[in-house]
């Protein structure tokens, strides 16, 4: 007990209470010292972030715990006129916005100076209304807000949608070049069809004419054959007439 109270002596009053708190955890603890312990502690910052809204509504008004009063007074401070863009990952399509705090609106961050928390371009500025999507308290909330920014930024804000269009874009040309070679294709075939059909019928009619033509003496023959034929054999042949006769007959029937 002296020695334990020679280690007493020349501390103040809150180095006594953490050696008293150190060794109750000790000895009655179970071996937890209260000195390695650390608490849980809850800020004002940790209360904000979770009560904290975009926008607030009458129903958040009504809750009249100290959280909701606190994140309401931290809301009132804000302007929310234009907003501050943070777009670290635009190319993901992911874009966090804010309202401009009072150092800002004094700056002229936001509506002078671009709005991307990144960029302090002062020329050429433009302004947008954003369609601002994001998820909070468990809810997908949407506000429409607007937005200060230089080209460059306006590049990153239609990021996304430029890829998504001209994606589309590309697919369509696909489909339509796939289109235009099924219809060539098509075309091919339905002018090979009439080749062929046009080849087959001149073959018909090749074949007819030939045919015609090899049936042609058979109707000379026939037609000599009729009643206004000539008789080969002359009258005085019929009647018993001589080879003179014939020899002078078949002579007039040449010349």
């Amino acid at each position: 007990m002296r020695y334990y109270g020679a280690d007493l002596l020349g501390l103040n009053a809150y180095e006594r209470h953490k050696k008293f708190m150190d060794d109750y955890g000790r000895y009655y603890g179970k071996g937890n010292s209260v000195e390695g312990q650390k608490l849980p502690v809850k800020t004002d910052q940790d209360t904000l972030r979770e009560s904290y809204r975009f926008i607030r509504t009458e129903e958040d008004d009504l809750d009249a715990s100290w959280e909701q009063r606190l994140a309401k007074r931290y809301y009132d401070k804000l302007f929310k006129e234009y907003c501050i863009a943070d777009m670290t990952h635009y190319k993901y399509g992911k874009i966090g916005l804010r309202w401009r705090a009072e150092k800002e609106v004094i700056s002229g961050k936001g509506q002078f100076i671009c709005g991307n928390k990144k960029c302090d371009e002062r020329g050429d500025l433009s302004s947008y209304e954003v369609n601002f999507s994001y998820r909070e308290a468990g809810e997908i909330k949407q506000a429409l807000v607007k937005l200060r920014i230089c080209p460059k930024c306006a590049t990153k804000l239609n990021y996304r949608k430029e890829k998504e269009q001209a994606k589309a874009q590309k697919a369509e040309e696909r489909e339509n070049r796939k289109r235009r070679r099924e219809e060539q294709h098509i075309c091919k075939s339905k002018s090979y069809s009439r080749e062929k059909e046009l080849t087959l019928a001149d073959m018909k009619v090749l074949n007819e004419q030939q045919g015609a033509s090899r049936s042609s003496p058979a109707m000379i023959t026939s037609e000599l054959e009729g009643d206004d034929a000539v008789d080969p054999q002359p009258e005085g042949a019929r009647e018993g007439g001589t080879d003179e006769e014939y020899s002078k007959y078949f002579k007039g029937l040449f010349l």
